[in-house]
């Protein structure tokens, strides 16, 4: 009885399998799938997909509504006619390549003092007193990035960009109360005020109110 011989192929042939799937993966994930993606999100959701721009009443582009950003002069310090945003620890502050939180623990000496320094600014800005300031005026988000503010915090600064502005505060009260976003599907997170969308609209509300 003669024992078979195993069958072997050329060396090759392994190669050249690998090198076809590799083709053909290329093709698919690198190429046809990316396209297909992008197509769906232009279609369905051309503005969140083009990086949800913000535009000025000039047609400048401003921000995004996807990322929170300052309102404040070169020094840091906020200015009093638009609403501020919550803090950010990404990067030098809303910095979309370094989005990160602080990492620091609720006993952290330096965080501690961070929150006390923020809600002297804020005492000292708005004339509240540091019970009525909600925590995410003094807290930065886990991204850096969170564009919203709660509609408290935002009503809280009514006062001040009222007066800075010379406009009626029942106005300006107004425009953030349209400005609240209910939570995701109705009933997920709270509810919310996009800072950039509201300070938008509140220039928009002094020019309306200048050509009166």
């Amino acid at each position: 009885m003669n024992a078979s011989r195993p069958r072997t192929g050329p060396l090759t042939r392994p190669y050249w399998v690998a090198i076809k799937a590799m083709l053909v993966f290329t093709v698919v994930l690198g190429l046809a799938y990316p396209l297909a993606i992008t197509l769906v999100g232009q279609l369905a959701l051309p503005a969140q997909a083009n990086g949800a721009l913000e535009r000025a009443a000039d047609g400048t582009v401003v921000g995004s509504s996807l990322i929170g950003q300052s309102f404040t002069d070169a020094d840091g310090a906020a200015l009093p006619e638009w609403f501020q945003s919550r803090p950010s620890a990404a990067g030098d502050g809303y910095d979309g390549a370094a989005s990160s939180g602080s990492n620091w623990g609720p006993e952290n000496p330096d965080l501690i003092q961070a929150i006390r320094d923020r809600q002297a600014a804020i005492e000292e800005l708005d004339g509240v007193t540091a019970d009525e300031i909600p925590a995410e005026a003094v807290t930065a988000s886990a991204s850096g990035l969170d564009p919203h503010i709660s509609p408290a915090y935002a009503l809280l600064q009514v006062p001040r960009v009222a007066a800075a502005r010379g406009l009626p505060e029942a106005e300006v009260r107004a425009l953030v109360d349209a400005s609240v976003q209910g939570p995701d599907l109705g009933y997920l997170g709270e509810p919310t005020v996009n800072v950039l969308n509201l300070n938008l609209s509140l220039a928009q509300l002094e020019s309306e109110q200048g050509k009166g």
